[in-house]
């Protein structure tokens, strides 16, 4: 029968109107403690951020950011990223944080997607920033060679954005981030309309070009009320929590950073993770909750003395990626630390369920639906699955954004459900088991594939560290199955036999990889979830001889 999770009793009452306005709150009460630190040293107080705020708010306002305009951040880590993301919210303007790593032309590409007027960046972003403007402005003039790649109408409307720095020096028609903040903060007429937008966040997608999700103040602040409503609690005041995912990405900008504002926690940035760094971090500042993505396991396994080097940690939280049971439970064992896992999307700002939600843990959940959220799934023709069979996932709730910019395409129906294209089914508790993503489901000689059947198949063979499965057109079978594995250290003729011999013993014979390539390593995003897409991209120019 349909399984179903419906939960009610949404607060109808939001604590704030948007995420700035919890900083203001906090600094009304607590306006002496710690806010935000950097592992640099750098901190500053409720009192002193909720100024900063004001004072970047006011400053937007002078340079003709006015209500709605985008501003993009192309910053790590640092405290100037949560004052400007929390400035431009309380402008009532449209943040758009990017990935400081991007490359030129994705940033190009960006900028003219989102038509952002100004990109605030750090010394370590500015150089690509002004790359990518330079490259806009050939291609809005047709001298840039591969104009193309933009829409026409978007550059037809494109006006260059001014370039904000963090700390450099500046180029001519440049500002200093210090110049862009006001002397002093004016009140800013408080958000009326919940249902502005906040916040534009380019997903890394599975294929294609990313598209920018449309999140607005009501959608950011039910998920921050959502995930506060669990019980046992993530987070609460006394928390100092660990801020070494990266802000950009909505599981670290409203999922760690919402939540800090809302329960007025400690927050401790990290420009970057590290394995030793980030554990001498957690011990120096007595980080109490530690937000992770899964590589991170892998990079601690083998730590001597782990479990006294994460002391003062009560909580290990790991989202973006399945995380495999058998490494939650080694963890455990080992250091006594709960880890909790959850399912989350950008498009769901971005948690959905928390195995803190289950009855009790069991292998392989993601756990229940946050109070607030409905589950339930369909199947290829969007009935009902019969029985226990799986389908794809839907979800409803106040968090949902609202479609993919710019004209608010593919978002939820008129019922308010929205299509994840995840494939997953729910127990009799409401437990949700995640099983592939429907886009990267390959069909061999008309038989379903799921790569993460594959994988975790793959994954048993011991030299195996990492592995990542995808499907390629073939002229017989329609689709074949292609894995490319990370086995560091081992001889690529014997793991590629040994993955064959063991995938011939616990496959079918159209689940089995028609090729197997070893790499040094696999293409991650920000929170360590693998970039199939670019795998695909390999393919491509295989296929096409391009690449040997």
């Amino acid at each position: 029968m349909w399984k179903y999770r419906h939960m009610s009793g949404q607060n109808p009452s939001p604590v704030a109107r948007d995420v700035a306005e919890l900083v203001a709150s906090a600094a009304a009460e607590s306006p002496d403690r710690l806010a935000v630190v950097e592992a640099g040293g750098r901190s500053v107080t409720w009192a002193q951020l909720d100024d900063e705020v004001g004072r970047v708010a006011t400053g937007l306002g002078a340079a003709g950011i006015v209500a709605g305009l985008r501003v993009m951040l192309v910053v790590g880590n640092r405290i100037e990223f949560v004052t400007t993301y929390l400035g431009t919210l309380r402008a009532q303007a449209v943040a758009v944080p990017v990935n400081p790593t991007a490359t030129p032309g994705e940033l190009a590409r960006m900028i003219a997607d989102s038509g952002s007027r100004m990109v605030v960046a750090d010394g370590s972003s500015v150089t690509r920033v002004r790359e990518a403007v330079g490259l806009l402005d050939r291609a809005r003039t047709g001298d840039l060679e591969g104009a193309d790649d933009f829409d026409p109408e978007v550059l037809a409307r494109l006006t260059l954005p001014r370039v904000v720095v963090i700390g450099s020096t500046l180029l001519p028609g440049e500002r200093s981030y210090d110049h862009l903040r006001a002397d002093s903060a004016r009140r800013i007429p408080p958000l009326q309309d919940p249902e502005k937008l906040a916040a534009l966040l380019y997903t890394s997608g599975t294929s294609g070009r990313p598209r920018a999700a449309m999140l607005t103040h009501r959608a950011l602040i039910a998920n921050i009320e959502q995930a506060a409503a669990v019980d046992p609690p993530m987070m609460h005041g006394d928390d100092v929590v660990l801020g070494v995912l990266p802000m950009f990405h909505v599981y670290g900008l409203n999922a760690v950073l919402g939540g800090v504002l809302l329960h007025r926690a400690k927050l401790v940035l990290a420009e970057r993770f590290d394995p030793q760094g980030t554990l001498d971090l957690i011990d120096d500042e007595a980080c109490s909750v530690v937000p992770i993505a899964p590589p991170v396991f892998a990079y601690w396994r083998s730590v001597e003395g782990l479990e006294e080097r994460l002391g003062p940690v009560r909580l290990v939280l790991s989202g973006s990626a399945p995380l495999a049971p058998e490494v939650i439970e080694e963890f455990t064992a080992r250091t006594g630390i709960a880890v909790h896992q959850g399912y989350g999307l950008t498009e769901a700002s971005p948690v959905v369920t928390s195995t803190l939600r289950s009855e009790r843990l069991q292998t392989g959940s993601v756990g229940a639906a946050l109070e607030g959220i409905e589950i339930r799934l369909v199947d290829e023709a969007g009935e009902i699955p019969v029985g226990d069979d799986p389908g794809e996932i839907q979800i409803r709730g106040a968090n949902l954004f609202s479609g993919y910019w710019p004209d608010g395409a593919d978002g939820p129906d008129d019922d308010g459900w929205w299509s994840t294209g995840d494939v997953g089914f729910l127990d009799s508790s409401g437990d949700l088991f995640l099983v592939d993503r429907l886009k990267e489901l390959i069909i061999v000689s008309g038989f379903n594939v799921y790569p993460v059947e594959v994988e975790e198949v793959i994954a048993e063979v011991p030299e195996v560290r990492e592995v990542a499965v995808i499907g390629v057109a073939d002229p017989i079978t329609g689709e074949a199955v292609v894995a490319y594995v990370v086995a560091p250290g081992a001889e690529p003729a014997t793991v590629g036999s040994a993955v064959r011999d063991h995938c011939a013993e616990r496959l079918a014979r159209f689940k089995q990889p028609s090729r197997i390539e070893i790499v040094e390593r696999l293409p991650l995003t920000g929170t360590g979830k693998v970039q199939k897409g670019r795998l695909r991209g390999l393919e491509r120019r295989r296929a096409l001889g391009i690449l040997g």
